[in-house]
């Protein structure tokens, strides 16, 4: 008889299989030199009162990443480097959510 898969293990199932499933939600990235399916999700960003600081011609570009615990590692710190397809942030906050990292990342810009 084969062994049941308890709420943990279809949970890290879903992940892989339908959240961060490029065919779904998922998209390919290079994070911090690492090659990995992410999520980037502005529409939460947006539910969590996030908003860009404006002040002289420059803002803060933030996104809300959601990354694999396991390719990307250990949980960022605070105030740490974050690198999307070359593109360098700065961490903001990093909450582990099961087996996914929710990373809000921030980058100055100007217009």
């Amino acid at each position: 008889m084969p062994k049941r898969m308890g709420f943990k293990e279809l949970l890290q199932q879903d992940v892989k299989n339908v959240f961060l499933n490029p065919a779904e939600f998922g998209e390919t990235h290079t994070v911090n030199d690492k090659e990995m399916v992410i999520v980037i999700d502005d529409h939460e960003l947006l539910e969590r009162q996030i908003q860009g600081q404006y002040a002289d011609g420059i803002y803060m570009k933030r996104k809300l990443a959601y990354v694999p615990a396991a390719d990307f590692g250990p949980l960022p710190a605070k105030g740490s480097l974050f690198m999307i397809d070359e593109e360098g942030y700065i961490v903001v906050e990093a909450i582990a959510e099961g087996d996914i990292y929710a990373v809000t990342i921030e980058a100055n810009e100007s217009r």
